[in-house]
């Protein structure tokens, strides 16, 4: 019977360590910034998309960087008017689209608006209880971060988001 010895066992020093720490974290930051993240939805304004108390969604990133990005898309973006705010709101125009706004309290058109280029009319799916394009106008496209494509949490919940006009608009 032959016997083995074992390998010498090498231990990483606290130097090594912490470079492989790093290195992890910039793969983290580089999947969560150009591929795929995860990220909360809170608010009453996706209603009945998403729950009131937050729901965790995955958010890609591909359809904002190519162009792919279609009416009734579901976006995270930034908020025009507080830039360190995300929003989650539904695409209701592109560029060039006429869009038929409505007032946040009424079922009623109140007027059409022609989203101007290289921007896109976001609406929250719950429009009595929604701050979206309707108070501060067509939003940039560059400050759409991703398409939402998945609900993770809760996971009772945890599906895919279709795309398409709103499942139908809450007034509550």
């Amino acid at each position: 019977e032959t016997m083995r010895t074992p390998l010498p066992r090498k231990d990483l020093s606290a130097w090594q360590q912490c470079g492989i720490l790093v290195q992890l974290a910039c793969f983290i930051h580089i999947l969560d910034e150009y591929v795929a993240g995860a990220t909360m939805c809170l608010g009453p304004s996706m209603l009945p998309t998403f729950n009131q108390e937050g729901d965790i969604v995955l958010v890609e990133h591909f359809s904002n960087r190519y162009n792919r990005l279609k009416y009734g898309d579901v976006v995270i973006a930034k908020s025009p008017n507080e830039p360190k705010l995300i929003v989650c709101k539904r695409i209701i125009g592109m560029p060039g689209d006429v869009v038929d706004v409505r007032r946040s309290n009424s079922v009623e058109f109140s007027r059409q608006i022609t989203v101007k280029p290289g921007h896109v009319w976001l609406q929250g799916d719950n429009l009595r209880n929604s701050n979206d394009s309707r108070n501060y106008g067509s939003v940039p496209i560059g400050l759409v971060r991703g398409k939402v494509i998945m609900k993770l949490w809760p996971l009772t919940e945890a599906g895919f988001i279709r795309s398409g006009p709103p499942p139908e608009y809450r007034f509550n």
